[in-house]
């Protein structure tokens, strides 16, 4: 099944702009035209967004999608590179998680605070 980039972008969530972004910069590879040259997306292409998508929502930065994509490309002989890269994006994610914890406890802190100063 192949979608038009209007549908690409309403199942994906980015937007018109992004997905060409990434086709140019090489994070979408290959991806289909139809007989007028529109793009269409197929179902293979909107998984690989997916991915893209929770990359990109946890914070990896495009050079590091960038490589991760290469990898991909090459295929199967890639999974342990592939698997050291995420690894290292998930350790990244743990600081970042733990340094938001640290700031939430400040933030808590001063609610107390201020509930503390409330009359009654």
């Amino acid at each position: 099944m192949f979608y038009t980039p209007g549908e690409a972008v309403a199942r994906t969530g980015f937007s018109l702009d992004t997905l060409r972004y990434y086709e140019r910069i090489g994070l979408l590879d290959g991806i289909e035209r139809n007989a007028v040259g529109q793009r269409v997306f197929s179902d293979d292409d909107l998984a690989w967004l997916e991915v893209l998508r929770c990359l990109r929502d946890t914070g990896m930065p495009i050079a590091r999608m960038q490589r991760y994509a290469d990898l991909a490309r090459v295929g199967d002989e890639t999974f342990a590179e592939r698997a050291a890269l995420l690894e290292e994006h998930d350790r990244d994610i743990e600081a970042r998680i733990a340094a938001l914890r640290e700031e939430q406890a400040r933030i808590r802190e001063k609610i107390d605070w201020y509930h503390r100063q409330l009359p009654g």
